[in-house]
């Protein structure tokens, strides 16, 4: 299997957390929204596809400052 480039590492970390966690997170509150009727699968796929986007960008420029608000609240053992 082909490798990326360590320098993406950022940018992939960001674009699979968010994806996973926006997954779940909009599938739970499209089924609170809505119920488990019809059309919930295409309402929870479209919130989805609306916010993974906005969730990754985030993520890609707020982990720097999470990181070392981490490193300042932590210790190594």
């Amino acid at each position: 299997m082909a490798k990326l480039p360590a320098r993406w590492r950022p940018l992939m970390f960001a674009i699979l957390t968010t994806g996973f966690a926006s997954f779940m997170v909009s599938g739970i509150s499209t089924l609170r929204a809505l119920g488990p009727g019809p059309g919930f699968f295409v309402a929870w796929i479209e919130g989805w596809l609306c916010s993974w986007p906005v969730a990754a960008v985030a993520m890609y420029f707020i982990s720097p400052y999470v990181r070392g608000l981490l490193t300042q609240m932590t210790h190594e053992a």
